[in-house]
């Protein structure tokens, strides 16, 4: 006797027995036992696998909805579609049993006979086991590698080991669901569990790729192809493999007319059928990018809103989560088709981005996040994945878009939109430094007090602040920036709705230490800690989103709302999940904001965006402004009703530091650039909304409260020409303005005040300058030349008539 021989069989022997022993006492095991009693007989391990299982969480893809509730998005990890038992043909359940489990109604987890076969089988070949498994092991088996071990490759390994240990565990796990479970209901969770390919999981999913159908409406034919698969989904994949398909669908039918669920006629004619897949094979891409090139901008922001929300990432590929948003899939093919037919999405260093808004008192609604560029991955195709709508992606800044801020703080301090400020073409600021080499210098090393000009030098010298508004003057607004203070201005831009552009760098991403000076700091800090007065003019990297939202602020009396995608959003069970916002805030009393969306009513009529207004047909009352930058990298247009809120910014997205040229064409980058807000952006605006309001009542501006029409009435600078310098002083200092004096020479008495350097309206604690008589100039008196004696001779005789 060979006893080299002996010694492994007997110990392969003792170990199948010992196996065997454990499976049949799970089997003998009362079935009407409850499942705590067994629970008390495996180890903690199994107890917990189990108890997951029951909970039946398997990773679902989660599917993102317009306003409408058409799909628009699916995100996930495994492309799984949860299906009820009764929505599952019956070819597919006995296609499946019959080439997998023949016995599965009959045994109660674990196939005794088929195990003690198999053991025989493998213990004749060496192995440590082979076959035999249940559908119900097998569905424990693909639980255990698919979910619970989903990340995990160490643990994916153990779940599928070649050895007793994963095998007992597996049995023991699936005697306790057959003792929770009925059988139906343990079939329709492996057909909604296993893979049929390498995301595509269940058999929904798999209808749905391969054969473009739901699991009720599956053929015999599908049906078996697909419960062909299981054994090996990627060698037996029928589209990159389809006659190893054909064969084993065929096996399958062969199996189900010796299970007598087809007759052999039967199974002769399905045979022959070809496999009718799809064409292409349908599988629903995952992430934004799926979501195309209407929608994947909004999706981005979507994820980016829940994540904020307290949403994992992960949470989101594998909860099973409907997400019903509030986009307007009408709307954002209106805003699609204006901005690529104002700069086609393969215009070179130029992005044309629009976002409209729903203003309201108890949310603002996004509707519609769109570029002239697509969303994906493939550059050359001029797709980015950058939040071109929503992030603060503009990084050269809205131009006059943001004297917006600096006329809502000067109305907080107490003008009225028909307030008249002074225009002069150019202007000195002795508030402000920073200005370049050639303004007047400070006195201090280096420093330079604020200087600029106006664009043209037609403006009038004075002019209502609505009228302001409209042709926007520089001066006039470094002035209302002066009188206003900047803190008010830049604290203005935040709570009007630029939260998270005033929380970036003037580089518009987040602050970090590590970086130089300046960009340490957010917009805010930078602009007030530096009394920068160049910030009412717009030059900082800034969100299209948020700009459309500070006009959906102003249109719903003052109150902000952080801008959301959600309408709701519920779980696999179909509950409603409860998302953390921040409350909505008045962030500016409502006549306040009904004054200024009035005040900003002039520029669609005769201010800069008027021919846009009128090529476009417009004609309803609205609130509108444009802005454009220094160099003409970019330019910006924001306006709304009180139905809806839009802006568009048009800016230079290439790595060349260029001006942006209109004019025969689409736009284009060029050395000098000559773009402005009342050209592009206004045009991608009206196009859009002309379309939006098309069958929309018109509605009216609000009406406007005497105070904030002509401002507050304590707020007029008293009028001291005349008067002495001391009791000029005490009245301008008793209203609460601060005095200057300089002295001049005048024809008035010496100490009359002869001029002041404010009237009108004006912020208490302005600087009022008031011009003193010196007293007339003293008279000049001319002194007689000084006598020189001079010799002397006789006079010449007349001439001769």
């Amino acid at each position: 006797m060979d006893h080299k021989r002996i010694g492994p069989s007997l110990g392969k022997l003792a170990g199948l027995c010992l196996l065997a022993g454990v499976l049949l006492a799970g089997l003998l095991y009362p079935p009407a036992a409850a499942l705590g009693a067994l629970s008390n007989k495996i180890s903690d391990q199994v107890g917990s696998t189990l108890a997951l299982m029951l909970s039946d969480h398997p990773p679902l893809m989660t599917t993102v909805t317009d306003r409408n509730g058409a799909p628009i998005a699916y995100l996930y990890d495994q492309y799984r579609v949860r299906t009820p038992p009764e929505k599952v043909s019956p070819h597919m359940k006995s296609a499946l049993l019959s080439i997998e489990d023949r016995r599965f109604y009959d045994h109660n987890g674990v196939d005794w006979l088929a195990t003690l076969r198999a053991a025989a089988r493998n213990n004749a070949n060496g192995a440590v086991e082979q076959g035999a498994s249940t559908l119900t092991q097998q569905y424990v088996k693909n639980y255990l590698v698919h979910v619970l071990a989903r990340t995990d490759e160490n643990a994916q390994h153990e779940a599928q080991a070649q050895s007793i240990t994963r095998k007992l565990r597996e049995a023991r796990i699936a005697v306790g669901l057959e003792i929770a479970l009925s059988k139906d209901e343990i079939l329709a969770r492996y057909l909604d569990l296993v893979p049929f390919g390498s995301t595509i999981f269940g058999v929904a999913a798999a209808s749905q790729a391969y054969f473009d159908t739901t699991p009720d409406r599956l053929t015999v034919a599908q049906a078996a192809t697909l419960a062909g698969m299981v054994n090996s989904p990627t060698a037996l994949d029928p589209e990159t493999r389809p006659d190893k398909a054909v064969e084993r669908r065929n096996l399958v039918i062969d199996a189900m007319v010796a299970n007598e669920k087809l007759s052999a006629l039967e199974g002769a004619r399905h045979k022959a059928a070809p496999l009718g897949l799809s064409r292409p094979v349908r599988t629903l891409r995952t992430g934004c990018v799926g979501a195309g090139p209407s929608y994947g901008f909004f999706c981005s922001f979507l994820v980016e809103h829940l994540t904020e929300a307290g949403f994992d990432l992960e949470e989101l590929k594998i909860g099973g989560y409907r997400v019903e948003t509030t986009l307007d899939p009408g709307i954002t093919a209106h805003a699609k088709q204006a901005v690529e037919a104002q700069a086609p999405k393969d215009t070179p260093g130029v992005a044309n981005t629009m976002a409209v808004v729903r203003p309201g008192k108890d949310a603002h609604e996004v509707v519609a996040l769109v570029a002239n560029r697509d969303y994906g991955l493939n550059s050359a195709k001029f797709q980015t994945q950058f939040d071109l709508p929503s992030g603060v992606e503009n990084k050269f800044g809205t131009g006059s878009v943001y004297k917006i801020f600096t006329a809502a703080a000067a109305l907080q301090k107490g003008f009225g939109i028909d307030t008249v400020v002074a225009a002069p073409n150019t202007y000195t600021s002795k508030v402000f430094k920073g200005g370049s080499k050639s303004c007047p210098a400070t006195g201090e090393p280096n420093t330079h007090w604020y200087c600029l000009a106006n664009h043209n030098d037609r403006y009038p010298a004075r002019m209502p602040l609505r009228q302001a508004l409209a042709t926007s003057p520089n001066t006039a607004f470094v002035i209302l920036e002066e009188q206003a203070g900047l803190d008010a201005v830049v604290d203005m831009a935040s709570r009007l709705g630029m939260r998270r552009t005033m929380a970036t760098n003037i580089a518009g991403v987040a602050p970090t230490l590590k970086a130089a000076k300046d960009l340490r700091l957010t917009q805010a800090e930078f602009y007030s800690g530096n009394g920068n007065a160049s910030f009412t003019l717009g030059p900082a990297p800034s969100s299209t989103l948020e700009l459309a939202n500070v006009a959906a602020t102003i249109m719903s009396g003052g109150v902000w709302c952080k801008p959301t995608p959600i309408r709701r959003v519920v779980d696999r069970n179909g509950r409603q999940v409860d998302l953390a916002r921040p409350p909505c805030e008045q962030a500016v009393p409502e006549p306040l904001a009904n004054a200024l969306a009035v005040g900003l009513s002039e520029d669609s009529r005769t201010g800069s965006s008027a021919n846009a207004a009128l090529k476009a047909g417009w004609k309803r009352p609205m609130m509108g402004k444009t802005g454009t930058t220094e160099e003409y990298k970019s330019a910006a247009y924001v306006g709304a009703t009180p139905d809806y809120a839009g802006a568009v910014q048009v800016f230079n997205d290439s790595t060349s530091p260029k001006g942006i040229c209109i004019g025969a064409g689409p736009p284009r980058l060029c050395a000098q650039g000559n773009i402005y807000g009342g050209t592009v952006p206004a045009a991608t605006w009206f196009e859009t909304m002309v379309k939006v309001h098309a069958d929309l009542p018109e509605k009216p501006l609000p009406e406007v409260e005497d105070r904030y029409r002509h401002g507050d009435a304590q707020m007029k600078v008293p009028e001291v020409v005349g008067s002495g310098v001391d009791k000029a002083s005490a009245v301008l200092q008793q209203a609460g303005y601060q005095v200057t004096s300089v002295s001049v020479s005048a024809p008035q008495p010496r100490g009359a005040v002869v001029a002041q350097s404010v009237r009108g309206l004006a912020v208490r604690g302005t600087k009022v300058t008031l011009s003193v008589s010196a007293g007339p100039p003293a008279p000049q008196t001319t002194e007689p030349p000084p006598l020189v004696a001079v010799a002397t001779s006789s006079p010449a005789p007349p001439p001769t008539p």
